[in-house]
């Protein structure tokens, strides 16, 4: 018998597992993250990603045609673990429909709750924030050390101003790439399209950088990056300020983001840290080396104070809020689908 054609989509919300299913997916997921964050001893399947990049890159960077090869690996790799994720959740599916006769299969919904999990980044990345401002409260350099684990500057010669700053930042910038936009693909196109997205993220980080080394070999992966976030980095400011504005009353930052969102060096980064610049009323971006040159970064925001441990609390609660509330926003989504 043929593979039916909704194979190829299982698990999303256009055919598969259905939206109940997804619902439990969802939550189940998220509660995981909430509780255990990333664990050292767990595999993760972006540490597979990495590898697989690193080995397409060692390869085929090299030589002419570099930006066609780079577009080949970054689709080629993206498309794989779209399929592949499909095919497990069908395979899983058959699996428990054939031997335990269940009409939704729990082996299906475990597995992408699991894959859920390993996708959103919201707790761990808070911890390593964290981590960084209590470092610094001890000496720099055990500051810098800590930075350098969520950032892809050069750290060693950063001042405390621009630890916290560097800190701040990839919060905020990170809010979208690892919580918000993966949530926004998960509801148009379930857990295949979410999985898909971490590795679209994980080639940008990589090798989406304007270096000698992966302005050719990179383009493809950075431009497809820019694409996939461009309506959630745009969403990670909106849900970041909403609370702000409806406690305080400030309509004015709205403005704020609307002037300095654009400036940033990247199209979609620099609207959750305009979000998070105008709530703290500090400044962001500034030069910055990457692998040894020097990029001249815009700056978001105009003062220059000095950012404190209390900052960091604030930015936290505003993280957990906006990804409160993308949570119930998915939810409430899947529940009109099914009811539709």
């Amino acid at each position: 018998m043929a593979m039916p054609v909704d194979c190829l989509i299982i698990g999303s919300p256009l055919l598969g597992s259905g939206e109940r299913g997804l619902l439990f997916t969802l939550l189940l997921g998220w509660l995981l993250d909430l509780l255990l964050g990333d664990p050292a001893w767990l595999p993760h399947p972006v540490v597979g990603f990495g590898k697989a990049i690193a080995f397409c890159e060692h390869r085929l960077n090299r030589g002419s045609h570099r930006k066609v090869k780079g577009a080949f690996v970054a689709i080629g790799l993206i498309a794989v673990t779209y399929i592949a994720t499909c095919f497990l959740c069908y395979v899983l599916n058959y699996i428990g429909r054939t031997f335990f006769t269940l009409h939704s299969s729990l082996f299906t919904c475990f597995f992408e709750a699991l894959i859920v999990f390993f996708c959103l980044a919201g707790t761990t990345l808070i911890c390593e924030v964290r981590a960084v401002f209590l470092a610094l409260d001890r000496s720099l350099e055990e500051g810098r050390k800590k930075v350098a684990r969520i950032v892809g500057r050069d750290t060693s010669e950063l001042s405390a101003q621009e630890v916290r700053t560097a800190a701040l930042e990839t919060l905020a910038e990170n809010l979208s790439d690892g919580v918000i936009a993966p949530l926004f693909w998960f509801a148009f196109l379930g857990v295949p399209g979410m999985l898909a997205y971490k590795m679209v993220n994980t080639l940008d980080s990589m090798i989406g950088y304007k270096t000698d080394r992966y302005k050719d070999f990179g383009c493809w992966a950075a431009h497809i990056d820019d694409v996939a976030n461009y309506i959630p980095a745009r969403l990670t400011a909106l849900l970041m300020i909403f609370p702000y504005v409806i406690f305080n009353f400030q309509f004015s930052i709205f403005n704020f983001v609307r002037k300095y969102g654009p400036r940033h060096a990247s199209p979609n980064s620099g609207y959750p840290e305009a979000a998070l610049a105008g709530i703290l009323n500090c400044r962001f971006g500034g030069p910055h080396y990457y692998f040894g040159q020097l990029f001249d970064k815009p700056y978001i925001g105009d003062n220059d104070r000095t950012l404190t441990t209390e900052d960091m609390r604030i930015a936290v609660r505003v993280n957990r809020a906006a990804e409160i509330i993308m949570v119930l926003l998915v939810c409430c989504w899947l529940v009109i689908r099914s009811i539709l």
